[in-house]
């Protein structure tokens, strides 16, 4: 799947960038191939409209704000958080509004969890409520924010696989000794998933301190939500009740390439558990993670049928891709893929175990 060219994706949340960003002016984003531009309103809320002024064609993140308003780097032309161009200086002076038709298209936004979310259209769904946020005992951790160089939906069925972890993660936590993949449960909602499932891990030193777990091994209890399409939220919860939620957003730029955006929850303090400590193992994660999958290829097969292979616990992958694929032809669209064939006609991608 090419997910710039399925327009039903635009009728999704993505966290785009850290609100504390647009403290520094415009910002520009590129979301499902869309140059858009993201500002502070004068109430402080964001906003977010087509980078490409209607005048002469420069990049509105070139220029600036004022009272609240996006300002046009090369002449000065004002718009407002609906797109509308409401003051031309050339035309009336003396910092009056200029009554205009033109404008350029605006896109919706919300802030939440410290991030703006952008949606290109009208939203299918609501944004994601996760229970620990606000929740008495618990912090948040903001960890990274980068570019990676693979498909959205590569990054969540990893998210989702238990059977990679004895060699991904075989320098941090992943278990040898236990290489067949831990069972798992999992419950359908119409915007995603639940995947319920117990994992053995090693626990090395530098999980000890920051889990206050002594053993070598312990398990992990999780909870992992799959958000449609390219959002996750894993709650993990260890023996000792210490709870770790991780939030990992793969926002689409283009089709081969995504803006992670993760967070963490945890119901301990900074001083039981030094923040620092808890991004730097997360980071060791995730880089294993990321040198796997930019290897993959970013053209996802929807429909598996004749193209990737798959085993047992590739279950709630072939659920994404079902269950997307799904979506497409429920809103009258075929998979786009990178050789120019479309395929969408609602058939089930087969669950072909490798021998």
């Amino acid at each position: 799947m090419l997910a710039c060219s399925q327009p039903v994706l635009k009728r999704l949340w993505y966290p785009v960038m850290p609100m504390n960003m647009l403290a520094d002016g415009p910002q520009p984003f590129r979301l499902l191939g869309e140059e858009i531009v993201l500002w502070r309103t004068e109430s402080g809320a964001p906003a977010a409209i087509r980078d490409r002024c209607c005048h002469r064609t420069a990049k509105l993140s070139r220029g600036f704000c004022d009272r609240g308003r996006l300002v046009c780097g090369y002449h000065g032309w004002e718009y407002d958080a609906a797109g509308k161009v409401v003051r031309v200086p050339q035309i009336v002076a003396d910092g009056k509004d200029t009554p205009t038709r033109m404008a350029v298209d605006s896109f919706r936004t919300a802030e939440r969890y410290g991030y703006v979310w952008v949606a290109l259209a009208e939203p299918l769904y609501g944004l994601p409520e996760f229970e620990e946020a606000g929740a008495e005992g618990f912090r948040q951790i903001d960890q990274f924010y980068e570019v990676w160089n693979c498909a959205g939906l590569r990054l969540m069925e990893n998210s989702f696989d238990n059977a990679h972890f004895s060699f991904v993660h075989r320098a941090t936590f992943g278990d040898q000794g236990h290489p067949q993949p831990a069972k798992l449960d999992i419950e359908q909602f119409d915007d995603g998933f639940l995947m319920t499932s117990s994992v053995p891990v090693v626990n090395p030193d530098a999980q000890k301190t920051l889990l206050r777990i002594d053993s070598d091994h312990t398990v992990r209890h999780m909870k992992a939500r799959w958000y449609m399409p390219f959002l996750r939220k894993l709650q993990i919860t260890y023996p000792n009740g210490l709870i770790h939620s991780i939030v990992t957003a793969a926002t689409p730029i283009d089709d081969g390439s995504i803006q992670v955006v993760q967070f963490c929850f945890r119901n301990d303090t900074e001083e039981e558990a030094p923040a620092a400590g808890v991004i730097a193992f997360d980071r060791e994660v995730t880089a294993e993670d990321k040198f796997i999958l930019e290897s993959t290829d970013y053209d996802v097969p929807l429909d598996q049928v004749g193209t990737e292979f798959n085993m047992p616990s590739d279950r709630p992958g072939v659920l994404m891709r079902r269950m997307t694929l799904d979506l497409l032809t429920r809103h009258g669209e075929a998979e786009s893929r990178r050789d120019g064939a479309v395929k969408g006609t609602g058939e089930r991608p087969v669950l072909a175990v490798a021998r």
